[in-house]
C-alpha cells in the first residue's frame, strides 16, 4: 500500500499485538494520536485538538506515510488538494485526515483478510 511500508506495517503489528489487542481502527487512530478531541462544556465549544499522550513514533511514521501517499497516490493528492484549496482546511489537519485514511485502509484489509488492491471497486449485488 502506498504510504505504508515495512517499518510502518511492523510498528502497527507490534502496537496492535498482531491485531489481537486493538481490532477497531477508530481505537487505533485514537492511540496513534490521529483523532481530534473537541473540548466542550455546556455552551462552550472549543477547537478540536489531537492528544499529546499519543504514541509519538507511530504518529511520526504515519505522518511520513501520509506525505508519501499525497505525493505518490493520485487519489490522495486530489483529496488533499480539494480539502486545502476548495474547503479551506488547514494543511496539517488535512494531513491528519490522510493519516486516518491510511489507518482505515490497513484495518479494512486486515479485517477482510485480503490484500490491498490499488483500483478496488466494491460490487454491490
Amino acid at each position: 500500500m502506498i504510504g505504508v511500508g515495512k517499518i510502518t506495517a511492523t510498528m502497527i503489528l507490534i502496537t496492535t499485538n498482531e491485531f489481537k489487542a486493538i481490532r477497531d481502527p477508530k481505537k487505533f487512530a485514537c492511540y496513534a494520536g490521529v483523532v481530534p478531541f473537541v473540548n466542550e462544556s455546556g455552551l462552550f465549544k472549543g477547537k478540536g485538538r489531537v492528544s499529546h499522550i499519543a504514541n509519538k513514533k507511530l504518529k511520526m511514521l504515519l505522518h511520513l506515510g501520509a506525505l508519501n501517499a499525497i505525493n505518490s497516490n493520485q487519489q490522495m493528492k486530489a483529496y488533499y488538494e480539494r480539502k486545502v484549496n476548495q474547503e479551506q482546511k488547514n494543511k496539517m489537519s488535512t494531513i491528519n485526515a490522510v493519516r486516518n485514511k491510511l489507518i482505515l485502509a490497513v484495518f479494512a484489509c486486515v479485517n477482510q483478510n485480503r490484500m490491498y488492491e490499488k483500483n478496488y471497486s466494491r460490487i454491490v449485488a
